[in-house]
């Protein structure tokens, strides 16, 4: 693609969410919102498959559709209110409408379908902007409303995220499909706790960046799109094997890592607001979850899957590669529980 098309497309994708977070309009919002989903298609489509275009149509259709049903809750607002802001006096079923809308665009269940498919049809770089930086814009919105939205359906959204994305990603083979299972089980648990204290929400979702960014970094180094090609990366890259470990037992929120800081303040948050069937349910999807990162693990690190003498002998005519980048976010994905006391609002 031309270079300066890319940066193009790079700077509206980049600018699209911003616009959408420091604005309290709804119309420009949406502006913000469409912006980033027409940006990110030529992305999808740039690796001429049918696969990435199959991805890219399912993507605009339920993007469209998501943007659609905001600027029809947009307009009612408007004709009920006579302003572009939601009140504590608007419409309920307008504020559901926004919901849901918000909900098809961040892959939450039951609107999730659509998630592992596009991310297994595109390209490893495209899905990590997929799964980290197209659900900020989003998220910011619903972090402006949730005092207007119903707990319980945020609550009931939330638990079969968690549901799901636990369930769904036991079965999968595919690195690019477990890391979209993860995505929707790590918005379940930022919804859940949305109604009780926002803050920790975008605590989580900071965290969560940190997180999947080195892991789909360290899948494009090996160009790991299955748990069969990552056991070969004690051949091309065996720096990277450790790191992995980390990142996917951070990920799935062990402790003393910091992926476990987000997982014990909203459990903490749930049990002090009197939500114990909840906490408990969370946690225990947070075990299944943490099983299936840890049979990446045991393929990656434990086995070594049997291979020609040639292909082993590949790590001392190609000199491995290091990612300074992957090396510094592997770091922060890992130690920064005992700053917990400065980063918990």
């Amino acid at each position: 693609m031309n270079p300066i098309t890319l940066i193009i497309i790079y700077f509206t994708i980049f600018l699209g969410p911003l616009i959408t977070m420091f604005s309290t309009n709804l119309f420009l919002m949406w502006i913000g919102l469409e912006m980033n989903l027409l940006a990110i298609i030529p992305l999808m489509v740039n690796y001429t498959n049918p696969r990435s275009t199959e991805a890219a149509t399912k993507y605009f259709l339920t993007q469209a559709t998501a943007s659609m049903i905001f600027l029809l809750s947009t307009i009612l607002n408007f004709m009920q209110s006579g302003m572009w802001i939601l009140q504590p006096q608007t419409n309920t079923y307008i504020i559901t409408l926004t919901f849901i809308s918000l909900a098809m665009k961040l892959g939450l269940a039951p609107f999730h379908s659509w998630l592992p498919e596009v991310t297994q049809g595109i390209s490893i770089q495209t899905g990590l902007i997929l799964l980290t930086w197209q659900k900020i814009a989003p998220l910011s919105i619903l972090f402006q409303i949730h005092e207007l939205t119903d707990p319980n359906i945020l609550m009931t959204s939330a638990i079969l995220s968690i549901l799901i994305g636990a369930w769904n990603g036991l079965n999968q083979t595919q690195t690019r499909k477990i890391m979209a299972y993860s995505s929707i089980s790590h918005m379940g648990w930022m919804i859940s706790i949305l109604p009780f204290n926002p803050s920790l929400t975008m605590l989580n979702l900071t965290i969560y960046i940190i997180l999947t960014t080195p892991m789909f970094m360290i899948l494009h180094t090996n160009s790991s799109t299955t748990i069969n090609s990552m056991s070969l990366m004690w051949n091309k890259t065996p720096m990277l094997m450790p790191m992995t470990a980390l990142i996917l037992l951070s990920t799935g929120g062990l402790p003393p890592l910091t992926g476990f800081l987000p997982k014990w303040t909203i459990i903490y948050e749930l049990l002090k607001n009197n939500n114990t069937i909840l906490a408990t349910t969370m946690a225990m999807m947070a075990l299944i979850n943490l099983f299936f990162y840890t049979r990446l693990i045991y393929s990656t690190t434990l086995t070594t899957f049997p291979t020609s003498n040639n292909f082993k002998m590949m790590i001392h005519h190609n000199k491995p590669k290091t990612n300074t980048f992957i090396s510094s976010l592997t770091t922060t994905s890992t130690m920064t529980l005992p700053l917990s006391p400065l980063l918990i609002p």
